[in-house]
């Protein structure tokens, strides 16, 4: 646990664990996402449409698209009943997602995930049909000062990049619901579908309840969506820190698998 005093204001930051394990059946694999920048812009439902498969729809909130940005630390990954996975202790990674429904589950889409892992990489491809790319990365923390930095190893002269440093502001606080922020942050359900096949399927994912922060940030470079030809503004339209939760991660499974009137 990290003690950090800004402004008279005592902040304690410690990973938010799964209080009862033991009572979640089913799940194959357990991560802890720590130090994350949650970066979210509005943009048009139309510049989206495109980006998601059929069978997919585009959740908006007060008819607004939302696309994310999220770089933060991945640590802790492990397959049920076994030991951590060799060589995937602790490393960088940084999302682009936007928010989707489907037969009654509200969830997120991701555009591409960046990771400095290549064992990370295969896993995640093979077993969850994610789109994973290997990029160089560092991710240097001071205090409670991130300095986070990740450029796609594409081979093109305009790969993918972020630079960007961001801290902690404000005493923690749980999203309420019906907020944007719960509606962004709050998702139990990623969607994917399979190169190969072109099947939709899906995932659901447990953790505690996100406990937010207030964020300081500066964006230097961000060229994470120029390849999906969407233009972001400089400065995002919300943005807030998490010290971190773990999670537990389910098998996909079809969508096909699961009624219509299902919730998620």
């Amino acid at each position: 646990m990290i003690d950090v005093r800004m402004g008279g204001i005592r902040i304690e930051q410690r990973i938010i664990q799964i209080k009862s394990p033991a009572n979640y059946n089913g799940w194959t694999m357990t991560q802890t996402w720590e130090h994350l920048l949650f970066l979210h812009w509005a943009i048009s439902p139309a510049s989206m449409k495109t980006l998601i498969p059929a069978g997919l729809e585009l959740d908006t909130y007060e008819g607004k698209a939302w696309i994310s940005i999220i770089p933060f630390l991945l640590s802790g990954v492990r397959l049920r009943r076994m030991p951590s996975v060799p060589f995937t202790t602790t490393f960088p990674e940084i999302n682009v997602r936007t928010y989707v429904k489907a037969k009654g589950k509200t969830g997120v889409y991701f555009l591409s995930l960046d990771t400095s892992n290549p064992l990370v990489i295969k896993i995640a491809k093979f077993w969850y049909r994610l789109p994973y790319y290997r990029a160089q990365m560092a991710f240097h923390r001071q205090a409670d000062r991130i300095d986070f930095t990740s450029r796609r190893l594409s081979g093109l002269s305009q790969s993918p990049s972020f630079k960007g440093s961001y801290q902690p502001l404000s005493d923690k606080f749980f999203a309420k619901e019906g907020t944007l922020v719960h509606w962004l942050t709050e998702r139990y359900t990623l969607f994917c579908r399979c190169n190969r096949t072109k099947q939709l399927m899906f995932a659901d994912v447990v953790h505690e309840p996100w406990q937010l922060q207030e964020t300081a940030f500066h964006i230097r470079e961000n060229a994470m969506t120029e390849n999906l030809s969407i233009s972001l503004t400089d400065t995002p339209h919300l943005a807030l820190y998490s010290r971190g939760v773990q999670s537990l991660i389910w098998p996909i499974r079809s969508l096909a698998d699961i009624s219509s009137d299902q919730g998620g």
